[in-house]
């Protein structure tokens, strides 16, 4: 079965340069866990929700909250994303990507066209959904 079959087609994209504060905007009100960073409309990188939760302070929104915790808001996206991502075609087949997933402690696989410009996004979840 192609993954072009399962992957998910809408996907959101940021900039590098994008500040923290976007990102958990971003992700404070959608239902998904994974963005894609662009560059030129190129992927360069992913961020996860987690990557995102590593990188604020749990102070964030609190009483407790300081300048200094509020201040991390204003890193970028570049500066907490995984760069050179493992990516896959459309073309690639499931098999291709469970092996990815069984070999690499990742969740999600960009599907890029031959441009390298994001098309979809694949997780683990979209396969078992699948299977």
């Amino acid at each position: 079965m192609s993954i072009e079959n399962i992957m998910s087609k809408a996907v959101v994209t940021i900039e590098m340069d994008d500040s923290l504060k976007v990102i958990k905007e971003i992700f404070d009100n959608a239902s998904f866990h994974h963005l894609l960073v662009v560059n030129a409309e190129t992927l360069v990188g992913v961020i996860s929700d987690g990557d995102l939760h590593k990188a604020l302070n749990p102070n964030i929104g609190t009483v407790t909250e300081t300048l200094r915790d509020k201040a991390v808001l204003n890193r970028k996206a570049h500066q907490i994303m995984t760069r050179e991502p493992t990516t896959l075609s459309m073309d690639a087949d499931i098999s291709d990507a469970i092996a990815i997933f069984n070999k690499q402690t990742i969740s999600c696989i960009p599907v890029v066209d031959d441009k390298f410009k994001p098309v979809g996004i694949l997780s683990w979840r979209d396969i078992l959904r699948n299977l």
